[in-house]
């Protein structure tokens, strides 16, 4: 058996034990996969309308319609996907403080505060992922990881 055969099956024995890591890496595929395929659903509108997420006094701040200020919107949200994907730590900071802008731009349209509720879970799950990437830092191959006490 190769060191690099040992190594791997230690991390995935390290996997199936460990609950904390799996919470992590959960959080950090969903966190990944999520914002990514929202973001490009902006461009095609696909899931849905997603200019009608706007609140009326943001569109109001920004330049452009409503449709631009998604566009730009899916640009941040597929950025976001990326940086949780290469750097969890700051990436989970950098969601949970998007889906808090998300949360305000919500609160300001009635009738949207069951999404705005669901997207403070979302910004505490968040949160959650960048914490647990404090204890789970990247893994450079030949390194056998412990979380940090």
């Amino acid at each position: 058996m190769t060191t690099l055969h040992m190594t791997s099956r230690r991390s995935l024995d390290d996997v199936r034990h460990d609950p904390a890591r799996q919470a992590f890496l959960l959080l950090r595929t969903v966190f990944t996969v999520a914002p990514i395929a929202f973001g490009l659903d902006k461009f095609a509108d696909l899931l849905t309308d997603w200019s009608g997420y706007l609140a009326p006094s943001i569109d109001d701040l920004v330049p452009g319609s409503a449709h631009q200020a998604m566009l730009a919107v899916g640009v941040v949200e597929v950025a976001a996907g990326v940086l949780v994907a290469v750097r969890p730590r700051l990436g989970g900071y950098v969601v949970a403080a998007w889906l808090a802008g998300i949360i305000g731009n919500l609160l300001l349209i009635p009738g949207f505060y069951d999404v705005a509720l669901r997207d403070f879970g979302l910004m505490v799950s968040a949160l959650a992922l960048a914490r647990l990437a404090a204890a789970y830092p990247a893994v450079r191959s030949g390194d056998r990881h412990q979380p940090s006490a």
